[in-house]
């Protein structure tokens, strides 16, 4: 029964969950661009991140090069993609990687029932690679221990009013998160304003100062680049894991840490909704090397333990 409904949108399931793009006739059979591009989006409205009824998937991103946007879509069984502003030749040259180029599904073997099913029924998942560290360090800092929605609108509200307009036809609303040396400049009265607190505006603002060393992070492997951001003082195993999976497609970067990841693992994978996050490796051992993949898997599956406990209480730091 489980694989007949869609899980809650837990902030796990959220974060590792399914973007819905419309598909038409001629969609590559092969590629699911909501699977593969939805870890991106941080929450519905976020303003670097669109599917539009078109099928088409636009992102916003900080390049070297500076600005872009880009657009994507599948045209007769392949990726048709659009880019704007400074950055819209870097954005295109990572393309193939952006849509899981580099990933190689086929190293995954199922060892669970559950897994064999959602494996067979999203064969469009490909890790996807963005080539850029800050860009999902930022919000996964933000969401360290406060509720998805306070996450989600700490994010649109900072990218909203320092970042920029995308360049380009971009549907209305998208923004360029702001650069390194801007999101230093934020004053704290800010941060307050968009529900941030001290501790972590400190981390985001450590982290931008020395953000040339953290990008130079994408051409490690994974343990080397989660170790190279854990040298800033409040990024941790779980944030720094969340930004590996994204930046550097890492296929064995689970995470851990997570206050709902081991519980629903453990509850899909051996019935125990109690699993702290050595029991929950335990179980993914099987998968070494591939143990991201087999998390998401999970998620998608909508095998979720039942709800025991109200939802956690949204903090209001702005109202303070």
């Amino acid at each position: 029964m489980a694989g007949r409904f869609a899980p809650r949108p837990t902030r796990t399931t959220v974060r590792g969950g399914h973007v819905p793009v419309p598909r038409s006739l001629d969609t590559a059979q092969d590629l699911d661009l909501g699977l593969t591009l939805g870890p991106l989006r941080r929450g519905p409205a976020d303003p670097t991140f669109r599917a539009t009824p078109d099928g088409s998937v636009w992102r916003t991103g900080r390049t070297p090069d500076g600005a872009g946007t880009l657009r994507v879509r599948i045209e007769g069984g392949r990726a048709a993609a659009e880019a704007w502003g400074p950055g819209a030749d870097w954005l295109l040259d990572r393309l193939p990687a952006l849509l899981g180029a580099e990933d190689d599904p086929a190293a995954f073997v199922p060892r669970h029932k559950l897994l064999l099913a959602t494996h067979r029924r999203r064969p469009g998942l490909r890790l996807t690679r963005t080539g850029l560290v800050l860009e999902s360090l930022i919000p996964s800092v933000l969401e360290q221990k406060v509720t998805t929605n306070e996450a989600y609108g700490s994010w649109r509200v900072l990218v909203r009013k320092f970042g920029e307009p995308a360049p380009g036809p971009a549907p209305e609303g998208m923004y360029v998160m702001p650069d390194a040396r801007t999101w230093t400049q934020i004053p704290s009265w800010e941060w307050h304003r968009a529900n941030v607190d001290g501790k972590r505006a400190a981390t985001i603002v450590r982290a931008a100062r020395v953000a040339a060393r953290l990008e130079e992070a994408v051409e490690m492997d994974g343990p080397a680049a989660r170790r190279r951001l854990e040298l800033i003082p409040g990024i941790g195993p779980w944030t720094s894991a969340e930004t590996i999976q994204r930046s550097n497609g890492a296929p064995d970067e689970v995470t851990t840490g997570d206050l709902h990841l081991p519980g629903i693992v453990g509850w899909a994978l051996a019935g125990d909704r109690t699993a702290d996050d050595e029991a929950m490796l335990e179980l993914l051992a099987p998968y070494a090397g591939q143990r991201h993949r087999a998390a998401r898997l999970i998620l998608l599956s909508g095998r979720v333990p039942p709800r025991r406990a109200p939802r956690m209480t949204p903090g209001d730091i702005a109202g303070l």
